[in-house]
């Protein structure tokens, strides 16, 4: 059969770009020949949504098979005045490349992405309101509204118009301070509120969760596909990230189901499940408190083999190499990470977390997106006992945004962190992993 060459260009960028992103279900070997010659992309900005129909249909169905496994690398998402307000770039590890994409309204440089999975993102736009966004097929799924957040209360005008937003300083069932609440502009909560989000599986299938991450004290609250509100996992604070259930504890902990946070880790290296699907949503401690010192950020994943990381990582100020458009001291600039520690979970041992001293041949992606541990031997031009890092500190992603970012390729034997991208790429909150 003749494919025309913009079928051609659609068919591989998505194969290249769509597929890092969904958790490795992609084209079995019948498109590898297509794969291997790749075409120039740069004439095609649009190239993913130019046989729309077409190919929603086939990805929905890829989206639910698992007979098409080929490994593909994440990629790195950023905005750039260059590329305009309504298009974000796309940077390819594996060709050192970037691709532009268009994407629907609002316009993707007045939002703010505060996650990734399944290669989808989540962003929370000039309303503070958010939003799922395929930035491959454009296809776009509104959340339920930031006003049923249990922190969050709509203010109007006269008019009855929403014109601010109240900031409870609510969580864990208290008040954290006498001074119980801020109004807050409509575009100003998104910064305040909202650290992570995470999605359970591909919105495309139309069955997923969605959990957010938000403050004040980093609280959990989710919502389910087609929910008008979200709901609020009380009275837990100091969440730091979660993954999905995978069949990891099947044998540990009976009838869990794929509606899970399994696990979720806090700052203080505790880690927690909840049964999302449950009528009553319950905590179930899975690990008790393994460190004292709430400064470092912790990630957990799951490695290729089923063992279960958490990953302790360390950031320090820049002596030097800064610039940021800000009249700010160097102590409260953005930081850099500095060290990645690694361990090994155990849940029925006697000492439950043990520190490793290498990923052997494995690669962490962790940031502002779902953290990802895949095997470098799957994936050549990717490093062994690599961390590809990108910025999620909160403070630095909300009030720095014009700072340069603390993104890298962290060699964890020599504890060296090397530049990935081109500077230029460095600034702005938006540069992170996309992947599944």
């Amino acid at each position: 059969m003749y494919y025309s060459r913009a079928w051609r260009t659609t068919l591989r960028f998505l194969c290249n770009l769509l597929f890092p992103a969904l958790g490795n279900k992609i084209f079995a070997s019948s498109t590898s020949s297509l794969m291997k010659s790749l075409l120039q992309l740069d004439e095609f900005p649009d190239a993913g949504r130019s046989v729309c129909t077409l190919w929603r249909d086939a990805y929905t169905n890829l989206c639910t098979t698992e007979h098409y496994k080929l490994p593909q690398i994440p990629c790195l998402l950023y905005t750039s005045e260059s590329i305009g307000d309504r298009a974000m770039g796309l940077y390819s590890l594996a060709e050192k490349k970037s691709y532009t994409l268009n994407l629907p309204d609002p316009p993707i440089r007045s939002r703010e992405i505060i996650g990734s999975s399944h290669g989808w993102i989540i962003t929370a736009d000039e309303m503070s309101e958010l939003q799922l966004v395929n930035p491959i097929t454009g296809d776009q799924i509104e959340l339920p509204s930031v006003t049923t957040i249990r922190q969050v209360e709509p203010i109007f005008d006269d008019s009855g118009a929403l014109c601010k937003y109240e900031y409870l300083r609510y969580a864990a069932d208290e008040w954290l301070s006498d001074e119980r609440s801020t109004t807050l502009d409509l575009g100003k909560l998104r910064d305040w509120l909202f650290d992570k989000a995470f999605l359970s599986s591909d919105p495309s299938t139309g069955d997923y969760f969605v959990v957010l991450i938000h403050h004040p004290e980093s609280q959990l609250s989710f919502a389910r596909a087609g929910d008008d509100e979200w709901t609020w996992l009380p009275p837990h604070t100091l969440y730091e990230d979660c993954r999905f259930h995978g069949g990891l504890f099947d044998d540990v902990i009976a009838d869990i189901t794929a509606d899970m946070i399994n696990p979720t880790t806090t700052a203080f290296g505790e880690i927690h499940e909840f049964d999302l699907s449950a009528p009553l949503v319950l905590r179930k401690v899975l690990l008790d408190k393994v460190k004292i010192s709430v400064s470092n950020r912790i990630y957990i994943v799951e490695a290729p083999s089923g063992e279960l990381l958490q990953i302790e990582r360390s950031c320090a100020e820049e002596e030097y190499e800064y610039e940021c458009d800000s009249d700010l001291e160097l102590s409260e600039v953005p930081k850099k990470t500095t060290t990645i520690k690694i361990y090994k979970v155990e849940l029925t041992s006697e000492n439950p977390v043990v520190e490793v001293n290498t990923l052997g041949e494995n690669v962490l992606f962790i940031g502002r997106n779902q953290s990802l541990c895949l095997c470098a031997k799957e994936y050549p031009q990717l490093k062994p006992n690599h961390a590809y890092v990108t910025d999620d500190d909160y403070l630095s992603v909300t009030n720095f945004k014009d700072c340069r970012r603390d993104i890298g390729e962290f060699d964890l034997e020599n504890k060296r962190n090397k530049e990935i991208v081109s500077p230029q790429l460095w600034y702005g909150p938006t540069l992170q992993p996309l992947c599944g």
